[in-house]
C-alpha cells in the first residue's frame, strides 16, 4: 500500500495555510501575545495557559479554510 495519497492531502492542507494565517493575523497575534507573556516569567509554561487564546486561533483557521476553494 503506499502512503503517496497521504503526502498529496497533507501538501494540499499546507498550501492553504499561509491564506489562512493571513485571515486569522488577529487571533494569530493575540495567541503569540498570550504564548510570549506565560512563558517571559520564571515559572515554566503551564499547558492550557493559552487555551482561550488557541482556540479562537483554531475556530478561525477551520472558518477560513471552509470558507477559501482548495
Amino acid at each position: 500500500m503506499s502512503g503517496r495519497g497521504v503526502w498529496l492531502r497533507a501538501r494540499a492542507r499546507l498550501r492553504r495555510f499561509p491564506a489562512a494565517l493571513a485571515a486569522c493575523g488577529d487571533q494569530a497575534a493575540a495567541y503569540g501575545r498570550c504564548v510570549a507573556a506565560a512563558a517571559a516569567g520564571p515559572a515554566e509554561l503551564r499547558r492550557d495557559a493559552c487555551l482561550e487564546e488557541f482556540q479562537a486561533l483554531r475556530e478561525c483557521f477551520a472558518r477560513a479554510v471552509r470558507l477559501r476553494p482548495s
